[in-house]
């Protein structure tokens, strides 16, 4: 599919993606959207960054367009409030005249004005779990309408601790309705979510979801602790663009940030502790361009979607090796180019060989002397197969897209390059 056009959707919904400058589908989005259009169950796995919030949008929004029974029709789950912001803005986006705007119910925002957007009417809402169940508890609103469930990054959601607010919300809903689960990962507990919510549904993965975009060059500089903000700065100046900073810790993110600012970085940061209205004015400057870097903990690794960010840098490495994939995954998305950068500490070399191990990966070491004429390359085995050019440089294998069945399911599309 080389166009939305193609889609069997309506000739509305085709102006809107028109007007909104979409034009070619992602993979994942022709292969989900004529699923989902057809009314299956969808279950999608693939790599961050891949487009799943219009893969599930667009036949929601075809599903509004051709029912016209008062009540909530839709319901997105996602696991952060940032994220349910972005799903709004994009609903609203694209839903034009005929629909009312999406009803955000997340933590950190009044009442007041959630609740308003149901009584005028909204028919989606998304919402995370915690602040949706609490409404739900107060008999605030209900699902008797419901015809489509839409879990977002359940990965994400159970590593959270969602998974009990997820039963109790979903023992409630219509057993009649579509739902469509999309995940980086497809790990036991979402095995269990897909046995549980979903019939016989058109299972579609695409690539390796544990590896980063092929879009994205990795490199990593070993420097010593007390250079690592010098190094930073090193590599802001050379880009134009946005830049996301990535710190373990809300401390580093608040020390780096005043840092950069203090050198005369526009630098804004979004950590755990700051207030909802903090995130909102950080990320909007973002957006923006009012600040041309965001540092920020591994709270912003997923759920935070900012278009053109050319430079991810790992100021420090990730706790665990999948919040790599996350972080890195801010850039190179939907099919432009990024740089994803390291730092790290000569004490750090095995932490960081044993991150590409886990994750199958390799990752280009380059001299941190910027008087250096030629950069180091360490190359280390990886679990799947590569193509080394003649300049030594490795480049991942084309991986095509998969389907892979679960225990007693029947595949119900074949995805073709």
């Amino acid at each position: 599919m080389q166009s939305f056009t193609e889609l069997p959707i309506s000739a509305y919904m085709k102006e809107r993606l028109a007007n909104a400058r979409f034009s070619t589908p992602t993979p994942v989005q022709a292969a989900a959207i004529p699923q989902a259009l057809e009314g299956k169950d969808v279950l999608a796995t693939a790599q961050t960054g891949t487009g799943k919030t219009l893969a599930f949008l667009i036949p929601v929004i075809e599903q509004l367009l051709k029912s016209k029974t008062p009540g909530i029709a839709a319901l997105v789950l996602v696991p952060t409030r940032e994220l349910a912001m972005q799903v709004v803005a994009v609903f609203n986006t694209l839903r034009g005249p005929q629909l009312l705007p999406a009803a955000l119910v997340v933590g950190g925002l009044a009442e007041g004005a959630q609740l308003n957007a149901i009584r005028k009417g909204a028919r989606i809402v998304v919402a995370t779990p915690g602040r949706l169940e609490d409404y739900l508890d107060r008999k605030l609103f209900n699902f008797n309408s419901l015809r489509i469930l839409v879990l977002d990054e359940a990965d994400r959601m159970l590593d959270m601790g969602f998974l009990p607010a997820i039963k109790r919300i979903a023992s409630i809903l219509p057993k009649d309705r579509q739902t469509m689960c999309f995940s980086a990962t497809l790990e036991t507990s979402v095995a269990h979510l897909v046995k549980d919510y979903l019939k016989n549904p058109a299972r579609l993965a695409f690539g390796s979801i544990l590896k980063p975009s092929e879009n994205v060059r990795m490199q990593a500089f070993e420097v010593s602790v007390d250079r690592k903000q010098e190094m930073l700065q090193r590599l802001l100046a050379k880009e134009t663009g946005r830049c996301l900073v990535f710190s373990r810790t809300k401390r580093g993110t608040e020390r780096i940030t005043k840092s950069l600012n203090r050198d005369g970085f526009s630098a804004a940061m979004i950590h755990g502790d700051r207030s909802q209205s903090q995130r909102n004015a950080a990320l909007a400057g973002f957006q923006q361009g009012r600040y041309r870097v965001l540092v920020a903990t591994d709270l912003a690794s997923r759920g935070i979607h900012v278009q053109d960010i050319v430079h991810v840098i790992n100021y420090d490495l990730p706790d665990v090796a999948e919040n790599f994939i996350h972080r890195v995954g801010r850039t190179g998305r939907a099919g432009s180019h990024g740089v994803a950068s390291t730092l790290f500490s000569r004490e750090q070399r095995s932490e960081l060989f044993q991150l590409e191990r886990t994750l199958g990966i390799r990752i280009e070491r380059l001299n941190a002397d910027p008087g250096a004429t030629k950069a180091r390359n360490i190359m280390y085995t990886q679990t799947e197969s590569v193509r080394v050019p003649a300049n030594g440089t490795p480049k991942a294998a084309a991986v095509r897209p998969t389907m892979v069945a679960l225990p007693g399911e029947i595949l119900q599309t074949q995805l073709e390059n």
